[in-house]
């Protein structure tokens, strides 16, 4: 079968995410030929077309996603999808002999009306009925081609890029890898494409878009031009902005305010989503998420848009301000809306009431910063997780991230689905100056106080609960007097002297608990990867001119820090600082003697060293002769 990957090496012998890929050198001198899951990629070694080899986690998880919403669709219409692989290792797992699965085709044979013949879709195959995928920004077209050759049942991928270059490149990728009847190159700009899709009859059922930086400028569109109950696939990688390093960018950006969190990665997932609904909603439409994953140095969002005026209505209810303290740390969320039920089974809607704070933290005393609006409903929905973490478990060696995608998606059906944001070990326990204690003490403490807890994909040392905050500064009371801390260092006004200062109502119980060590950590998943290699992260931006990428990387470390002065030796700053005459010597109040920097004494103007020359200070600073 054309689809079919061919070669791949054994998941087995492989570190999963940092799978060595076959690079050879191409015909043309300057360009290079990569191999990633059953596509072959030829593109130019200066760097004119964007390709991010650390990103193959991110195509992995989206070709296993795309093909278990291919099946879902599709087997509405009555049409069964085959997955290269999955036959076989079904075999191995079940343990059938070759007659009893004769029999069980016999037997789903028999279900089928007479004359019937079950349809199928298989990848590298056209599929008439089958998804219409819109690949927006892309680049070689990798992303495009593996969709072809390694998901089933699609009518068509259109790959669009606004570079004449880079579609010059796809089409030939899309020749060397024989998916030309699947794959149609474009040259448009991504925006303008998607706005002459927006007919019920010219959407498409997928969407993805992976930019360089923001997706914003892209959402607008993408949520009218992707059909009902379409998938789309965003990818946002401008983490500072998101993580709260610049709030008002994330404003304009996104319409919310980010903060600097210990749970900021979550946070950036919440705010994206609240983007998402809310261009939607414009158009009366919404989402619904599928899968929001935060790995490496980007979020990955997969949500399914539909129409509906009556649950657009219910979006208000759904987006939350977030309350956090400058000084421990502690957050409350404010929904804007309220959904409460009415006579006749009826919904109302009405504006919620707030704040659920004071001016001052209860704990602490400190004030509290306003972040927000966000996403307050679940992130993920767990059945179809559940569905991919099966068939990629089933299946392992379809992915060379096989075994991450299985850890990260593992912690994910852990978490708790209406608990939003978390805490973290280290922030609880550097709050109040007391020593750590260890993930299953803490997660054993709240479970003996009756309270639920899980981890969270997106930090390893997470803590998410449904505990309210006055009981986990309670359990973290508990533990200071275990492991004594020295108040007298502490500041009377410092976070930790007041928190300290309460004694405990709940009296917390460190006992480990068997529950509380989570299957994923149990069955030692590859959960949180660490950089799998030197200068590992994002790569330069692709430039029109062809520059290499390397020369540019060197260049910016050649220009780091040249607008800095360099350090004055302190020598020759000691004799230039002697040139000058002292004020306070004049005026006779100067006591420091020969230690004066300054001289007691006027040289003779001939006498004064050459000095380099001096930037002018700036307005408002105090220079010149006579400052001690």
């Amino acid at each position: 079968m054309e689809g079919q990957p061919q070669g791949l090496p054994n998941p087995a012998e492989m570190e999963n995410g940092t799978a060595p890929r076959e690079e050879e050198p191409a015909s043309e001198a300057q360009e290079t030929t990569v191999t990633e899951g059953a596509a072959k990629i030829a593109f130019p070694s200066s760097n004119e077309v964007f390709y991010n080899p650390v990103q193959e986690f991110n195509r992995d998880l989206t070709c296993a996603v795309i093909t278990e919403f291919a099946r879902v669709q599709l087997a509405a219409k009555g049409i069964q999808i085959k997955v290269p692989g999955e036959k076989d290792v079904q075999k191995v797992v079940v343990d059938l002999s070759e007659q009893e699965e004769e029999k069980a085709e016999l037997k789903e044979g028999a279900n089928l009306a007479p004359g019937d013949q079950p349809r199928t879709a298989a990848v590298g195959e056209i599929c008439e009925e089958g998804l219409r995928v819109l690949e927006g920004l892309a680049a070689s077209g990798l992303r495009s081609i593996r969709f072809a050759r390694e998901v089933p049942g699609l009518h068509s991928v259109v790959a669009n890029d606004a570079s004449a270059r880079a579609v010059d490149l796809m089409c030939r990728n899309v020749q060397l890898n024989g998916v030309a009847h699947l794959v149609h190159p474009r040259q448009a700009d991504a925006r303008m494409l998607m706005y002459q899709h927006q007919k019920a009859s010219e959407r498409f059922d997928v969407i993805d878009l992976d930019p360089y930086g923001s997706p914003a400028p892209f959402l607008d569109a993408a949520v009218q031009a992707v059909s009902e109950g379409g998938l789309l696939c965003v990818t946002c990688t401008d983490m500072a902005v998101l993580a709260g390093n610049s709030g008002e960018t994330c404003y304009s950006k996104y319409g919310a305010m980010a903060l600097k969190s210990r749970a900021c990665h979550e946070m950036a997932l919440r705010i994206v989503l609240h983007s998402l609904d809310l261009r939607a909603n414009c158009y009366q439409r919404f989402v619904v998420p599928l899968l929001s994953v935060s790995a490496d140095f980007y979020v990955r969002i997969f949500v399914r848009v539909f129409t509906g005026q009556a649950k657009v209505k219910a979006s208000a209810s759904k987006q939350a301000l977030v309350f956090q303290c400058v000084g421990c740390g502690t957050f409350h969320l404010q929904h804007l809306g309220k959904a409460s039920g009415a006579s006749g089974g009826r919904v109302k809607f009405s504006a919620a009431c707030g704040p659920p704070v004071a001016p001052e933290c209860e704990h602490c005393g400190q004030r509290h910063q306003l972040g927000g609006p966000l996403w307050a409903e679940p992130l993920h929905d767990l059945d179809f997780v559940g569905r991919v973490l099966e068939a990629v478990s089933t299946n392992p060696g379809r992915f060379h991230t096989s075994e991450r995608i299985r850890g990260v998606l593992s912690v994910i059906t852990e978490e708790l689905p209406d608990v939003p944001l978390y805490y973290t070990l280290d922030q609880l326990s550097r709050t109040i100056h007391c020593s750590t204690p260890s993930l299953l003490q803490l997660r054993s403490a709240l479970l003996h106080a009756g309270f639920r807890v899980s981890l969270s994909h997106a930090c390893k040392n997470a803590v998410k609960t449904d505990a309210p905050s006055s009981a986990l500064w309670d359990i973290m009371r508990c533990w200071g007097k275990e492991c004594p801390v020295r108040r007298e260092r502490l500041s009377e006004t410092s976070p930790a002297f007041r928190i300290l200062g309460v004694e405990p109502r709940l009296q917390a119980d460190f006992t480990i608990r068997e529950d509380a060590n989570p299957s994923s950590r149990q069955r030692g998943l590859k959960r949180f990867q660490a950089n799998p290699e030197a200068n590992w992260g994002p790569r330069p931006r692709a430039r029109p001119g062809g520059k290499a990428a390397g020369k540019a990387m060197e260049r910016s470390r050649l220009h780091q820090n040249k607008r800095k002065e360099p350090a004055e030796d302190p020598v020759q700053r000691a004799a230039r600082l002697k040139t000058f005459p002292c004020k306070r010597f004049k005026e006779g109040t100067c006591q420091r003697g020969d230690q004066c920097c300054y001289a007691h004494s006027s040289p003779a103007p001939e006498d004064r060293p050459e000095t380099p020359y001096q930037s002018p200070p700036g307005p408002g600073v105090a220079s010149g002769p006579g400052v001690d």
